[in-house]
Formats: C-alpha cells, structure tokens, sequence
C-alpha cells in the first residue's frame, strides 16, 4: 500500500481509492463504481468521489488507524452478541463484527426503497387484519389456506381479536439485494422483530464520528425522528394515551441480541423486562416493581411469538407472561408487534404477494422481490422444477415444524446432477416443505479488511464483498408508517448472509442514506424539563433488575471475602508442617472447606498442610469448580451485571466481565507445587484488585436509588454472613487460645492495622470482640454492617405502610446494644456461650431477612389471611 500513497501522480483521493479497491466479480453490481454487472467503471460513483474526496489522500492513507479505533471504540461500548450454545455470565459473548466504510444510498435508490417498503408494510398489515378477522383472502383463493392456518406461525388465539388502531404491525423489516442490473429485489421479510434496531444505531455513532467531514457533506439523513414517531405512536395507541407506560420485552442475557435490547431500551427511555418481571391480572398486565405492581399499556416485544404466553401458546416457555393474550383480547395492552404474524416470514408468501397487493390494496407493487414458486402448488412447483440448477431451494416452515429442522438454504449451484435429481424427488415426495427462489447475484460493497485479519505480504485494498441491506418501517400512527433512513447492511460470503442468523452472518456495515432536502434535526432528548416535572419524579426499578443488583451486591462481597480467605491459607500454608499451629489451620481448613473453596474430598490442613495448600492452588489456579468457591461467585456476578448492563457503566461492566474472563480459561498445570502456589497467588492478585476497583465503582459511582440500596443490603448481607462464620468457626475450634489464630482473625475481617494502631500488640479477648463486633466505626465490624443493613431497609421501605419498616428492620439483631461484659463471659467449660448463641441466631435472622426480602420485592408473595370452615 505505501506505494500507492507515496507515488506523486495519484494526490486525489477519489483516484487513489478507484487504485485501492478490487473490481466487483463478474456479473455483480459494483456499489464503490456504481456500475452493472460487465460495465467495470474505472472511477468512482459521484458519492463515494465525494466521500474519498472529503476522507483527502491523508486520510485514505490513515484508514488503518481509524479502524483500530474502530475496533476500541466496539470493545470500550461492550457491542457484543450471546452465543446460544453457551451459558450467559460465562464468557460466551462474542463480538458484535463492524466495517470501517460505510455503505452509501443516494436519495434516488431511497426513494425507490422507501416506497416499495411502505407500499409492502401497508399490504402486510391488511393481510393481518383480514386473516385473524373475515378471512376473504382464504375465500377467494389469493392465499392457500396451508400457508396461513396450516403454518405454526398462525395463532388461532387471535382469531377475532381487535388491536389499537389496526396497527396489527409497528416495526416490519425487509432484507434487499441489488441485482445484477442495478435495481433493488426484496428478499425477506421480518414481522416478529427483527434484529437491528439498536445496533445499526451503535453503527452510526462509531462511523459517523471516524468520518464527520463526509457525513456531513453527503448530507446523511439523522435517524433519531423515526424513533421518536414510532414512540409516540405506542404512547397514543396504548389503553392509556396520556399517561402509558410502555416497557422493552427480551428473552434476557441468555438471547443473542440482548446487547440490542439494553441499548434500545436506553436510548428509547423505555423499562428494560423480562417475562417474569410482568404480571397478569384481571385481563391486564402489571409491572413488578419494588414499590408494588404498577400497570403496563404498551409492550415492545423481542420475544417471538411462540413463547409470549405459556397459558395458550408452548406450556414450556419461561420466556412469557401467563395470561398475556387474554389482555391482548381484551384491548388492556397494545403488544407490537400484535402476536400471529410469523406465517408472513415463510418465503413461500412472497409469490403470492402482487396479486394480494391488487386485491387489498388496488396497487401494483413497486419493489418487486426475487422469484418464488412455493411447491405446493402443482403449477408453481412443475415450473419450478426445472431451473433447480439456477435457482435456491428454501424450507416453507420454520425449523421447529420442519422434519430434521432444515433450515439453511440449498444452493443449486452447486448441486450435482445427483444431487440435484435428489432433490428433485424430495420436492416431488413432499412439495408444501419446500419453496423455490431465484438465485440471485448480490451486489457487493467496499470494505476495508482488518489489519489483524490479513496477511502480512497482502497491502491494504478496498476489498468487494456480497452484500444484503436491510431497512425497516416503523409505525408513526394508526395504520401509518415510516420508513427509518438507514439500516443494517450486511456484508460476507453467500452462506454466511443466507446461512447464519444475524450477528454471526460476516460483518455489517453503517447505512448512510443522503437527503437532496433538509437534514432532519430531531432529538429524543426530552423537552425542557420545569420544576414542576421533576417534583416526585424517580426511576422504576424492576423486581427482576432489583434482585439482579440485590445478588450482585451478595457476589460481589461473597468474593472479596473469598479471595482474601484463600490468600490468607496460601500465605499461612506455605512451609508449615505437621507440628505447626493446629488451631488456626483447623480454622483454615474448616472455612475453604465450608465455602467451597476446596473439594469436598480434599485433605485436611491440619494433618496435611503441604497438600491441603496444593489442593487449594490447584482448585484456584487449575480447572476451578464453578459451582463453589471463588469462580462461581465470579460468573454469578457476570450474569447479574449481564442482567441489568443497562444500569451498569461501560467502566463497571469491563471491570466484572475482565474479573470473571481470569476463570474461564484454564492454564496449564504446573508440574511444582511452589509454582502452582506462585499460580495462585497472582490470580488472587489481579483478582483482589479487580474486586477493589468494582466494589470503588458500586461505592461512588451508582446512584443512590431503592436498586442500589438492595445491592448493599446484599453485601451487609453477605458481609455479616462470613464475618460471623468466622468468629462462630474461631470460638468454638478454640483458634483464639493462639497468637496465630488471633491474628487470623485480624486478617480474615481486614482489621489488623486498626486493632494495631489502637492496641498495640495485645492478643486479648475483649478489644477483639470490642473492635470486630460492636464498633460502628469499622466497615468490618458486625454492629457497623448490621447498622448499615438497617438503614437501607428503612429507607427502601418509606414508600410503604411505615409498620414495615419495623417488619424487616427490626427483626435483625441490634448488635451495636450488645453487651461486651456479655460477650467476654464463658461458662464453666471456658466457651464463650453468650457469643456463640447470639452469633447463631444472627446467621439464622439474615437467612430470613433474605428469603423476606425475595418474597416482598422480588416475587411480590403476601401472606394472606384465610378463615377455613
């Protein structure tokens, strides 16, 4: 490449790129020369000159740095897919993939794609509403009846059903191909919500920002207005126009695109759920929040349409909200889109739809699609047949009602005659399976390879590559939509943009579609806010959000109690034998033990301390066990953050995912145990400071809202829970009786330097109990944590009944009013029994403070009086 950019003859930039980029393959359209297939223009088409123009010979030749930056600015915002085959919180999130060029849409193209979406979003919609209501289209025979009644997708609860505004659909999108002669072909259709909302989006923040000179000069239309109608549109169709609230559904941490689903609901304002976060009542659905069920009137939902409602639809799905469609019926909730729709996504539709459009809606459609013959008719299917060499065969079902679950498409192609006369008589044995669609040539876009990705005697050239474009139009009222200026293009191999499902089919690429009018200014930042509005405001907090922060709270302190017991065993290990201090290695051995932090069946410190220590080391450095000990606090902690991404910074989010990663690949094993203990120490090394750093950002960064009291009432929680197994553990071994053991103790609740500065080097009972137990000063001490968990309750509790303050609060132990002339006291056998009673029934009072506070703010238990006669 240096060559390129170093010859004097080639200082315009458009002319150095026209020398950069490979042609397009024969037969495709070349969208860099704006060219048909055979015509290999040798300059640029008008917009990408501006664009290369505006980029400057300099800036051409610094494309790999801005996609570096590219790349950081991915890994700084955490974009990232879930892989299904993994679990969520155990590092299965895979990269969200992003070329550096865009792809460019002149307003002429827009126009034409703009329509024809418009024009098939209309049709869809009157398909619905004529479907689930008088079904004339079935009557009159301008649809067979086995691609709609007999397709999974069609819901037979719905017949009959009446939706807000008939809008039966608010977000439909399209996937467009560019033929050979230039002109744009629909090739599938998405009804269920489709993938892209939220990430093309993230795309046009990153790209935007690497080329703001371009952006501008093409005149790229914003995006931020479609979004803001499609909002307005729920709000005013909603049972509650005024005053609706209107919540974002996803499948949770464990969909693919659940990244998508955070962010969406982020940037639209909208409460981020899951379905056991709703709940229905009386034909209406409801909201778990903290403060008691609050009523939905809007859903937003990226849950398909098999899993909304288990009452009616799969009895096994835990994805839904039981009673779901019975409010639907009811009209007490608009759900966009409205359930039923998915048999509009079998290809097998498509060859009927220009027929559909006259009779609906007395129009010829102007965005033709690719060719489709569905087999099941005898026609379609004998005409078929016969360009099975030149043509894609594709599966009429979804996977799930297809025999073997054929999904991917069959590409004739690259059938032999074997293979192809083979799949001849499948089609022949059983037509409905199957429908037949044109193959047709993609056009392909200009991307710039990574430089990671390739190699090292390869310069850097603009590299073609097959291309599908997919737009969406979003409703901006009743039976009435837009079309968004942009999308999610996608550039890769012909099997990876048919074969894989979208965050895994090659890489997308920003959409800037240019305006010839005004460039559209609209925000979604909200209006000018008065005092007036701010006067009582608060964020909903989810009863699912408010116990994933409850446990990230739990796991956060349950780790750092961890890490900091298996480095004092490590440490204390090390060249100790047999005849070394029993008592504080009982201690040692019965807290890893009790806490997972060794297996079940390892020896015991106190007769084996050699290999009680390579024991540990192994279970920490080596294959550790993630369902005890330190790893399974970390992936605890990564799938609750996982969980509620959207209240976490992007900061906190990096610190918990890099802490949980040191788990997930294992090292080698050392073959010599000093190493294996030098493995493990750094581990807890890195890991201590990881912890330090994401219990700082819990501390001073989150808001001190009913969500981040219930995430440290989890850690006091968790905090009081070890600190008093630890002294329970230490009183009754009798580790106190010894210097070592003592100072243990010190260590296990991080409290030597203060019991130094204040007592010197004294080893007694009752400055111990005095520092560890009853200061209110010390973060480390019972009394403090206890007080801590009080004063939260309280203050979550002030929105309810003031009697159940003292419900929750009060049933915990007052610790800082204990006696210490009490607790110093020991009975005729020398134990502490007053200390160990209370420390008993402390332990026991937080089991029950947790299960409470599930029961109350989680899962909304009451108990309920009942007279029985």
């Amino acid at each position: 490449m240096h060559t390129l950019f170093d010859t004097g003859a080639q200082s315009d930039a458009a002319e150095l790129a026209a020398a950069l980029a490979l042609p397009a393959g024969a037969g495709r359209y070349d969208e860099l020369r704006g060219s048909a297939a055979g015509l290999h223009a040798p300059t640029l088409a008008p917009a990408w000159r501006e664009f290369f123009t505006a980029v400057g010979s300099d800036g051409l030749a610094d494309l790999d740095r801005r996609a570096d930056s590219l790349q950081r600015r991915m890994r700084e915002n955490g974009l990232f897919y879930q892989l299904h085959e993994q679990r969520a919180g155990d590092g299965a999130a895979g990269p969200w993939s992003l070329d550096l060029l865009p792809l460019i849409v002149t307003a002429r193209d827009w126009d034409v794609i703009e329509r024809g979406v418009l024009q098939r979003t209309r049709l869809l919609n009157a398909m619905m509403a004529d479907l689930y209501g008088p079904q004339t289209i079935l009557a009159r025979g301008l649809l067979p009846p086995a691609l709609v009644t007999g397709h999974p997708g069609y819901l037979r609860p719905m017949r009959g059903a009446r939706v807000p505004g008939g809008t039966w659909l608010h977000i439909v999108a399209f996937d467009l191909a560019r033929a050979p002669d230039g002109q744009w072909r629909m090739m599938a259709q998405h009804t269920q919500g489709a993938t892209g909302l939220g990430y093309l989006l993230e795309n046009r923040l990153i790209v935007s920002q690497l080329f703001p000179r371009a952006f501008r000069g093409l005149r790229v239309q914003r995006l931020a207005a479609a979004y803001r109608a499609l909002l307005q549109s729920l709000q005013s169709q909603s049972p509650a126009a005024r005053n609706s609230r209107i919540v974002l559904l996803t499948p949770g941490p464990h969909s693919a695109t659940y990244f998508e689903h955070a962010y969406l609901a982020r940037y639209l304002g909208l409460t981020l759920v899951e379905g056991g976060d709703l709940t229905a009542r009386d034909n209406h659905v409801f909201l778990k929040t903290l403060r008691g069920l609050e009523p939905v009137h809007g859903i937003l939902r990226r849950v398909d349409d098999a899993w909304l409602d288990p009452l009616e639809l799969r009895p096994d799905s835990l994805l839904g909200v039981p009673g779901l469609l019975h409010a639907v019926r009811a009209g007490n909730v608009l759900l966009a889109n409205a359930p039923g729709s998915g048999f509009l996504e079998s290809p097998g539709v498509l060859g009927f739809l220009p027929r559909l459009a006259q009779s609906l809606l007395g129009e010829v459609l102007t965005l033709p699609a690719v060719h489709s013959w569905w087999c099941g008719e005898a026609a379609a299917c004998a005409d078929a047949l016969p360009q099975l060499a030149r043509a894609m065969v594709r599966p009429t079902w979804p996977a799930a009602a297809q025999a073997g679950g054929e999904t991917a498409p069959v590409i004739g192609a690259r059938l032999t005659p074997a293979q192809l006369d083979e799949w001849r008589a499948r089609i022949t044995d059983d037509p409905t399976r199957y429908t037949v669609q044109a193959d047709l040539p993609l056009s392909q876009a200009p991307t710039w390879p990574v430089r990671a990705w390739r190699d090292a005697a390869d310069s850097a050239r603009i590299v073609p590559q097959p291309m599908l474009l997919r737009v969406f139009a979003l409703a901006d009222g009743e039976q009435s939509w837009r079309v968004l200026p942009g999308g999610l293009s996608r550039v890769g191999t012909r099997d990876a943009l048919f074969n894989a499902p979208m965050p895994r089919g090659g890489s997308t690429m920003d959409t800037w579609v240019m305006t010839e009018g005004a460039v559209d200014k609209t925000t979604l930042l909200p209006p000018r806010l008065g005092p007036d509005d701010l006067v009582g405001r608060s964020r909903t907090i989810s009863s699912r959000a408010a116990e994933n922060l409850f446990w990230l709270g739990r796991y956060t302190e349950r780790a750092t109690n961890f890490v900091r017991l298996a480095r004092c065993a490590l440490v204390r290990l090390r060249g100790e034998d047999d005849a070394d201090s029993i008592a504080h290695l009982q201690l040692l051995d019965t807290l890893c033990h009790e806490n997972g932090l060794v297996a079940a069946d390892a020896p015991h410190a106190p007769e084996q301390p050699q290999a009680f220590q390579a024991a540990l080391g192994a279970a920490l450095a080596h294959g550790a066990n993630r369902a005890t000990g330190i790893a399974s606090c970390m992936f605890g902690m990564r799938a609750a953050a996982a969980a509620i991404r959207e209240r976490l910074s992007r900061e906190q989010w990096r610190l918990i995912d890099d802490a949980a990663q040191l788990f997930v690949d294992s090292p080698e094993v050392a073959e010599a145990e000093d190493q294996l203990g030098n493995d493990a120490l750094q581990l807890l090394d890195r890991l201590g400071l990881l912890l330090g750093a994401i219990t700082g950002a819990q501390t001073d960064n989150m808001t001190r809202d009913d969500g981040w009291r219930l995430l440290s009432i989890g850690r006091q929680i968790d905090r009081l829970d070890f600190l008093g197994s630890v002294l329970r553990f230490a009183f009754e071994d009798e580790t106190m009786q010894q210097q070592d053991g003592f100072e243990l103790v010190l260590d296990l609740f991080d409290s030597t330097i203060t019991f130094r500065s204040r007592f010197q080097r004294c080893f007694d009972i009752a400055p111990l109990l005095a520092l560890l137990v009853l200061d209110t000063d010390n973060p480390h001490s019972l009394a403090w944590a206890a007080q801590a968990l009080r004063g939260r309750l309280a203050k979550i509790e002030s929105a309810e009944r003031p009697a159940t303050a003292a419900q929750l609060g009060d049933e915990m132990p007052d610790i800082a009013q204990w006696s210490l002339h009490a607790l110093c006291e020991t009975d005729e056998t020398g134990r502490y029994r007053t200390l160990l009673d209370r420390l008993v029934a402390t332990g026991a009072a937080l089991w029950n403070l947790s299960d409470r506070i599930g029961e109350r703010y989680f899962s909304h238990v009451r108990e309920a009086g009942r007279t029985l006669w």
